[in-house]
């Protein structure tokens, strides 16, 4: 039902797993912060909306963890990619540099 690896490039379309995450979290935040201050305040509905959404926000985590991992593990190789061949640019200028 939710899917659990993906290559960049699938994890760079839009999906199902997108919209579970617009949706979950603005309602995890409101459900933690509203249920943390009523906690506070001894209330039994705000330990169960507390408790609503730390379950809620665990399930947003694996749901969306896994395209933000393939992504991220993406930009870091085109990252390293191009810090390779930077330096390989500049230590080519430096050697001709050092020629009179």
């Amino acid at each position: 039902m939710i899917r659990k690896t993906w290559s960049a490039q699938q994890a760079d379309e839009w999906t199902k797993e997108d919209w579970i995450a617009i949706v979950l979290s603005p309602l995890c935040y409101v459900l933690i912060t509203i249920g943390a201050a009523l906690a506070i305040l001894l209330q039994i509905s705000g330990f169960i909306m507390l408790l609503i959404g730390i379950v809620l926000t665990v399930y947003l985590h694996l749901v969306i963890d896994p395209k933000l991992k393939a992504i991220s593990n993406e930009y870091e190789t085109k990252q390293q990619d191009y810090l390779r061949e930077l330096e390989a640019k500049v230590r080519w200028k430096s050697i001709n540099q050092k020629e009179p």
